[in-house]
């Protein structure tokens, strides 16, 4: 049985219920040799059960940066059992397969990250918003390098208008520790915040200023198009100085849907299109369309309303995908794919 010392520790590393029996450690990073782990006073190897490497095994069923595992303490360590995640950030993995890849384990906060250069792509943070729906953390968006974009503002105030009102959108300048302040209350003992968003955007140099060191390796981007090298090429959760776990993400170049969203994002459309005349208006030329009317109107802007009807096309057919694995295979073959939908504890 872990004794009090053994809670306070975890708790520096994001715990929050009543430690189990069982030696509990937290997975820091993940390599092909193994993992990383930290019981809340030092990091040390651990490689995984047997069980774990089946080459069926659903990727969502096996240990990630976040999660919270039972290890035994033999030569060498052993993760044993993935303690219940409170939420779980997932992409559909790429390829032709349908699989589900788990990005990061009980996290309390997404920091979307878009740099204000060319990077910026109101789109692709409504992708990142959607992948973001239902993993029961809270998305924050963060439009890096405002230093340097006069326009900043105005922007924020843009993309404001384009979201969902209660996203948080904040433009901050990654290298400056006054500007990031704004970030102290997604930052709070025990809570886990991850940062995503492409190569180039400021993950590492934002991890830096919040870590007060220069630990993560950053890079310049390409002028032609603002993108960076992959200076990260691994997750990895690492403890702030104020309390909070911060877990570094690659860039990601694909973001595809798993067809589990639920497109609440876009329920302004979804209750638009409820007023149209027809019921099976397709929203083209029909008389009495309100989303057509809506766009006329300066009401709706054109560009979301054609990303929403991309998005919603993509998670169709990767629901249809999702369903005929699950058919195929049974639902007993994906016990992780609704980790994460209780919401934060």
């Amino acid at each position: 049985m872990s004794h009090d010392h053994d809670i306070e520790a975890l708790r520096g590393i994001g715990w929050r219920d009543a430690v189990p029996p069982g030696r509990v450690v937290r997975v820091v990073a993940q390599h092909r040799a193994g993992y990383e782990v930290h019981d809340g006073r030092r990091v040390f190897a651990a490689q995984p059960d047997g069980r774990f490497l089946r080459r069926r095994i659903d990727p969502s069923e096996r240990p990630a940066v976040g999660d919270f595992v039972l290890l035994d303490e033999g030569d060498p360590p052993t993760i044993v059992r993935i303690l219940p995640r409170r939420s779980a950030l997932t992409r559909a993995a790429a390829g032709e397969r349908y699989a589900t890849q788990l990005i990061a384990a009980n996290v309390d906060y997404v920091l979307v990250l878009t740099g204000l250069d060319g990077d910026f792509n109101p789109r692709r943070i409504e992708r990142y918003l959607l992948l973001v729906e239902g993993s029961g953390a809270q998305p924050v968006v963060l439009l890096t390098k405002a230093d340097r974009f006069p326009d900043a503002q105005a922007k924020e105030k843009a993309l404001r208008g384009r979201l969902p009102g209660n996203t948080p959108v904040h433009a901050i300048n990654a290298k400056d520790p006054a500007s990031t302040g704004v970030l102290r209350d997604y930052l709070k003992p025990s809570d886990t915040v991850v940062l995503v968003g492409s190569s180039g955007a400021g993950k590492s140099t934002l991890t830096n200023t919040l870590l007060g060191e220069s630990r993560m390796a950053t890079g310049s981007v390409r002028t032609r198009d603002s993108r960076g090298r992959h200076t990260t090429t691994h997750r990895a959760l690492l403890p702030l100085p104020g309390g909070a776990c911060l877990i570094d993400t690659p860039g990601m170049r694909e973001l595809k849907l798993t067809g589990e969203e639920s497109l609440d994002l876009f329920s302004d459309i979804e209750e638009l299109a409820l007023r149209c005349r027809f019921a099976d208006c397709a929203h083209e030329s029909e008389p009495g369309c309100a989303v057509q009317a809506a766009i006329a109107a300066g009401e709706l802007d054109p560009g979301r309303w054609r990303n929403y009807v991309k998005l919603k096309s993509e998670r169709e057919q990767q629901a249809a995908t999702l369903e005929a694995r699950l058919k195929r295979n049974g639902p007993g073959k994906l016990p992780g794919r609704n980790a994460g939908r209780r919401g934060r504890e």
